[in-house]
C-alpha cells in the first residue's frame, strides 16, 4: 500500500523518514517497557529471534529500504525496487514454508528453499512490472531474490534483505535502463572471446 501512496504523490520521502524515526522511537520504548498495543502485533508479524532483542526490526528496515531506494533511484525504479522485496519476500517465505524442499546452496544457514527463491522471483516480477519493463522488471526479482536468499554479513551483522533487495534490484533495474549493464557485460565478454 506505501508503494502506492508514494506513487500518487499522498507519502513523500520526508513522512517516510518522520515514520522511520517513530518506528525507532517506538522500538526504543517496547525493548525498555513492552507496549500493551505493540506486543500483540510484534507477535503476529515480528520473527520470534527479534520479537525481543530487536522489536519491530522487519519493518524499521523495510521503510530504510524503500527511503534509500527512493533517494538513489527514480521513482519507477524505486518503486520496482521495493515490489520485489514485498511480494517477493512474503511469496518465498510462505511458498518456502509450504512447498519447500530443496535447500538454496546461496544461503549458508540452509533455512531458505529454492522453491520459495522461485515464487519470490515470480512475485516479485509481477509487481515490478507495474512500474518498469517486463524484462527489467524479470531480471530485477531475479538479482533481488538471489540477494534475498543469501547471507551478505558486514562487520560480521547479517545485513537485513529488506535493505539489500530493493538496493541490489534496484541497482540492476538502473543499469538495464541506462545500459552500462550491457556495456559491462560485453567487456567482460571481450576477455573470453578470442
Amino acid at each position: 500500500m506505501g508503494v502506492f501512496l508514494v506513487y500518487a504523490g499522498i507519502l513523500d520521502p520526508l513522512l517516510l523518514f518522520m515514520i522511520l524515526i517513530a518506528g525507532i522511537l517506538v522500538h526504543i520504548v517496547q525493548k525498555m517497557h513492552p507496549l500493551p498495543l505493540i506486543t500483540p502485533l510484534l507477535s503476529l508479524f515480528e520473527r520470534e529471534e527479534h520479537r525481543f532483542s530487536f522489536p519491530g526490526k522487519g519493518a524499521i528496515f523495510f521503510v530504510a529500504g524503500f527511503l534509500l531506494a527512493l533517494k538513489l533511484f527514480p521513482l519507477n525504479i524505486a518503486l520496482a525496487g521495493v515490489m520485489i522485496v514485498t511480494l517477493g519476500d512474503a511469496a518465498s517465505h510462505i511458498v518456502g514454508m509450504a512447498l519447500g524442499r530443496t535447500k538454496n546452496p546461496l544461503n549458508r544457514q540452509g533455512f531458505k528453499l529454492v522453491e520459495g527463491t522461485l515464487a519470490g522471483i515470480f512475485a516479485g516480477f509481477l509487481g515490478a512490472s507495474l512500474f518498469v519493463s517486463p524484462l527489467h522488471a524479470l531480471l530485477g526479482a531475479i538479482a533481488g531474490m538471489i540477494a534475498e536468499a543469501m547471507d551478505i554479513d558486514l562487520n560480521r551483522e547479517r545485513v537485513d534483505d529488506n535493505i539489500i533487495v530493493p538496493l541490489v534490484a534496484g541497482t540492476v533495474i538502473l543499469g538495464l535502463q541506462n545500459q552500462w549493464l550491457l556495456k559491462v557485460w560485453h567487456f567482460l565478454l571481450s576477455f573470453w572471446v578470442v
